[in-house]
């Protein structure tokens, strides 16, 4: 589809936690001119850290004040609605307090409005602080947990993605002595209903999906556990009933070799580690985190604030710069579906 320059997708981008990497990575990736090319953008954040943040990085753009977003994309230009006005003590490169804790979830907040409404076709999110969202009375382990609130969602998946691999999780954040019980058929059905259905709106259609085993081997015959005869291979069959093309189970040790040659369109992994080792051993540097399962798009760094880093000017912008374009990338997919009459 060809685009005019100014109906290129709005993408809502939050600046994350003031007192991380969050605004460097942001003027960083906006400075790109792939970035300009792919989407308008609107900054949800604070003045201040935003100016910091050209200043220590020596990017040369014109910060531009705005209460919604640009008519056309133009190189050279931030544009910017400060939801916020932080003082400086909290803004402390890798001290945040209750008050810098608020503003993220703010931030948020007003992205996943702005997509609600259609006034935003995607947000792409930076690096925050837990720990001081918590404080600030936001009890959410993270950004998915907030916006699967916030827009109704019951089911979510974690996808992290590069342009060789994308893997799905079916237990996230768990300690390794907890996920056989977690992972259950109907968790690891589920996982694998919602990493298809996005996968075919807007990656790809009819995707092809391979599910781990859990143990070593597939649990060689059961002699290393059962889970994928009593768990996974069911789920995996239920898939297949619904004309989904899921294979598996697979024993992780060969299958990521397939995957990230082209094999497969994504991985689902029973945890944590299974997937993110390979997918940040291939995309350490521009690796993004796709929420899948919302009624919107969102996409964010696969990184976290590197307070060690803040102030410097020298993070990588690579993530923030690839979750970006991905957002853009999903928002015109969608875009051009529906105007075929495609269902979402």
């Amino acid at each position: 589809m060809n685009v005019r320059a100014d109906d290129l997708p709005v993408v809502a981008v939050t600046m994350g936690d003031p007192c991380g990497i969050g605004p460097e990575i942001i003027v960083r990736a906006l400075a790109r001119p792939e970035v300009a090319a792919a989407c308008r953008t609107l900054v949800l954040g604070d003045q201040a850290a935003l100016e910091r943040a050209l200043d220590v990085t020596g990017i040369s753009l014109n910060l531009v004040m705005a209460e919604a977003p640009p008519e056309k994309s133009v190189p050279g230009n931030l544009y910017l609605r400060p939801l916020t006005h932080l003082a400086a003590s909290d803004m402390t490169w890798g001290a945040p307090t209750t008050a810098s804790g608020g503003a993220v979830v703010r931030y948020i907040r007003e992205a996943a409005r702005l997509c609600i409404t259609g006034e935003a076709e995607a947000m792409a999110t930076a690096p925050i602080n837990k720990e001081a969202m918590n404080r600030a009375g936001f009890p959410y382990p993270g950004h998915t947990e907030l916006l699967a609130e916030l827009t109704g969602s019951g089911e979510f998946v974690m996808m992290l993605a590069g342009d060789r691999l994308r893997v799905t999780l079916v237990t996230i954040h768990e300690a390794l002595a907890d996920v056989p019980r977690l992972v259950t058929k109907e968790r690891v059905l589920s996982t694998i209903r919602v990493t298809n259905r996005d996968l075919d709106r807007y990656f790809r259609k009819n995707p092809r999906i391979a599910v781990l085993a859990l143990n070593p081997h597939s649990g060689e015959g059961g002699m290393f556990g059962t889970e994928e005869v009593e768990v996974i291979a069911p789920a995996i069959a239920a898939a297949r009933a619904e004309g989904i093309d899921a294979s598996g189970p697979h024993s992780a040790d060969t299958l990521f070799h397939f995957a990230a040659n082209g094999g497969y369109d994504a991985v689902v992994c029973m945890y944590h580690d299974q997937g993110l080792i390979p997918l940040k051993l291939l995309h350490f540097d521009d690796g993004v985190n796709v929420t899948l399962g919302l009624p919107i798009i969102r996409t964010s760094v696969d990184h976290g604030t590197a307070y060690n880093l803040a102030g410097t000017g020298r993070a990588s912008a690579a993530s923030m710069a690839a979750a970006i374009r991905m957002a853009a990338a999903m928002a015109t997919t969608r875009r051009r579906d529906a105007g075929r009459g495609v269902r979402g």
